[in-house]
């Protein structure tokens, strides 16, 4: 595995704007505006960075940091002297007349935790950089001594952090600091107390109401008028008919796997054209299923169906990563380590009491940051079912292993298979009396939701025997644009059956602006799905221009998902530690941000599930810049003053 400090070689430093769209007014005036509510204005014309603006930023933010960085005669001096400074705010937030909030305390004593593991020496040595030492040099103007260039993403961490350890972190929008205080109502009794407390609660939901508006559904009817017509354009172009459209077997067989169908039914940047045809030339997995393809504006200005076209259309990096890597990919696009959690062919196991089957290696359509892009081919690969006798094996391994019973059939996507293969592997499982639930992993109700014959349901049924065994089936809806009727057809047929159904969303750039995943947990809600996982998605770096900080995955999950009602937010937020397993993100003990690199990348340390129990060493992770996120966000005329507050989840 690579090391910390190689990771950080391999990314840019923020030194420049990226400019994508000419909605940026914000850039040319106001970042620190947005981000911190401040009145100042950090940009030269031509959207160039003024550095220097934002270093002064950072002294201003915390003059006495800022002195005792400047007087150190050397690192270990200034270590030391902000360990009695840190030492002495922490006090502070004690004292009687100490009149920030409390909530404003909290937050003190956590900026005062992360500063002090951020300057330890034990988390230097472990991620080969010191960021006290960029810090350090950085006050005594020894620029040409610093090893790395420091990027405005590094300066804004700092600046927050200096804020937040003196009780300015303006969270609460105050203009001075937040002094103690109860809200009206609290002084209020009875009716009055409680008409107060509705006008807030009712400004609050309003508020929400306003995000949703931004995100339709498939099921609105003006939604449902423009997918009738592309699915009449999609049936004319391939010289179907209506009923072909209901058969899932004409989907599979007419599966898209260049870029000319895309051409001639929807409209395409040249960018994604390019990845297309590139990805097909050197043998990338591609596909997607006429179905899916029905869910895609056919104009871009359109814009709904962004989500919809991340899953399947590669980036140009995407491609080219892959291209870059292709003879060594099992190796170094595995991030979760399967390689060496698989003890015999078809199965992978991390945790006692559950372990995966694969029987199948494709799908009816690829997704760009699969998992196991690794090791699928190509979309219905006509080698991916795995041999009667190697499935055999794998299913005979599960009588030596009898402490586990919960079984994941995934892949690939098992549904793809045959009635008789799915029938077959259940009926083996069915027959372990050690198993009491099988799980399917399966993105059919998504991409393909006609899979659901009466044949497949009768199938599932035979087994779904409760208490006996359980059959339950996992699925990946990613946005409110990808349910449909079809889709909520699916899923009340399994919902009928008495069959649970589970969402597992990963987060991605995609499907992370304010309350963009919220309104797909009401969604699925609705039509008889249920939350489960919320993904950190996976460090590889093919996809890394999908990736999310963690600390917006926390961010959403405590200001937004905090709003809906508990059934509508049963997801856990949760990141996969290669080899070990999920890390549940909102249990802090499980998790500890250690350092900023100098492209303003987090790195955390995470502890194992094992923790507790056994003495499983934790695992160090490079985050993406949160100032490369938000940058990224107002590209998409996202209003940055929207997320002020991610600078302080850590």
């Amino acid at each position: 595995m690579a090391s910390t400090s190689e990771k950080t070689k391999k990314k840019k430093t923020t030194q420049r704007v990226r400019i994508h769209s000419p909605k940026l007014k914000w850039m040319s005036t106001r970042l620190l505006d947005d981000v911190f509510t401040d009145e100042v204005s950090l940009f030269k014309p031509h959207f160039k960075v003024d550095y220097e603006a934002y270093l002064q930023r950072l002294w201003d933010s915390n003059p006495e940091i800022y002195e005792i960085l400047k007087k150190a005669g050397d690192l270990e001096s200034a270590r030391e002297d902000l360990y009695v400074y840190l030492e002495k705010s922490e006090r502070k937030v004690f004292a009687l007349d100490n009149d920030l909030h409390i909530l404003e305390k909290s937050t003190v004593r956590e900026c005062i935790r992360v500063f002090r593991s951020i300057i330890g020496p034990i988390n230097e040595f472990r991620t080969e950089y010191s960021a006290l030492d960029s810090l350090w040099k950085l006050a005594r103007n020894k620029r040409a001594d610093l090893k790395s260039d420091i990027s405005v993403g590094f300066i804004l961490e700092f600046i927050n952090l200096f804020r937040g350890v003196t009780g300015k972190s303006n969270i609460y929008l105050e203009n001075v600091q937040v002094k103690k205080g109860i809200p009206e109502f609290f002084k209020m009794k009875g009716r009055e107390a409680a008409s107060a407390r509705m006008e807030m609660l009712d400004d609050l939901g309003l508020s929400v109401q306003k995000y949703f508006k931004k995100y339709p559904s498939g099921l609105e009817e003006e939604v449902i008028s423009w997918r009738s017509e592309n699915r009449r354009k999609i049936l004319r172009y391939f010289k179907a008919t209506e009923s072909d459209w209901y058969d899932y077997q004409w989907h599979l067989k007419n599966v898209i796997k260049d870029s000319r169908p895309l051409i001639d039914l929807i409209e395409l940047s040249n960018e994604q054209k390019e990845a297309v045809d590139d990805a097909v030339a050197h043998k990338i997995a591609f596909g997607i299923s006429p179905y899916y393809l029905s869910l895609m504006d056919t104009r871009l200005s359109i814009g709904y169906d962004h989500a919809v076209r991340a899953q399947v259309i590669p980036s140009k990096e995407y491609v080219d990563k892959m291209i870059e890597s292709r003879t060594n990919r099992k190796i170094s696009f595995d991030f979760m380590g399967e390689h060496d959690t698989s003890p015999i062919d078809l199965i992978t196991r991390r945790y006692p009491g559950i372990a995966i089957l694969k029987p199948f290696n494709t799908c009816a359509q690829i997704c760009v940051y699969c998992q196991r892009n690794w090791e699928i081919e190509r979309v219905l690969e006509p080698k991916a079912l795995a041999s009667k006798e190697k499935t055999d094996k794998a299913l005979s391994w599960f009588d030596r292993h009898k402490s586990i019973g919960d079984v994941l059939v995934t892949g690939g996507d098992p549904l793809v298979m045959r009635d008789e293969q799915i029938r077959r592997i259940l009926k083996s499982l069915a027959s372990k009396s050690h198993i009491y639930r099988i799980r399917i992993g399966s993105r059919t109700p998504v991409v393909l939701p006609m899979r659901f014959t009466d044949d497949l349901m009768n199938i599932l049924s035979e087994f779904h025997q409760p208490p006996k065994l359980e059959i339950a089936l996992v699925t990946h809806f990613e946005h409110s644009y990808e349910i449909t009727p079809e889709s909520m057809e699916a899923v009340q047929k399994l919902r009928k059956a008495g069959i649970s159904v589970y969402n597992q969303q990963v987060y991605t750039i995609e499907n992370s602006r304010r309350f963009e995943l919220a309104k797909l947990r009401i969604d699925l809600r609705r039509i008889g799905v249920d939350p489960y996982y919320t993904f950190n998605m996976k460090g590889k770096e093919e996809t890394s221009r999908y990736m999310v900080p963690i600390a917006r995955i926390m961010q959403e999950r405590k200001e937004e998902a905090r709003l809906l009602p508990g059934l509508d937010r049963t997801d856990e937020p949760v990141f996969n530690v290669p080899k070990l397993g999920k890390n549940h993100l909102r249990a802090g003990q499980d998790h500890r941000l250690v350092m900023i690199l100098p492209d303003g990348s987090r790195v955390y340390e995470f502890h194992p599930w094992e923790k507790n129990i056994t003495p499983v060493p934790p695992f160090n992770y490079v985050d993406v810049p949160i100032y490369d996120y938000l940058e990224e966000l107002a590209t998409r005329g996202e209003n940055i003053r929207d997320y002020r507050t991610i600078w302080f989840y850590y």
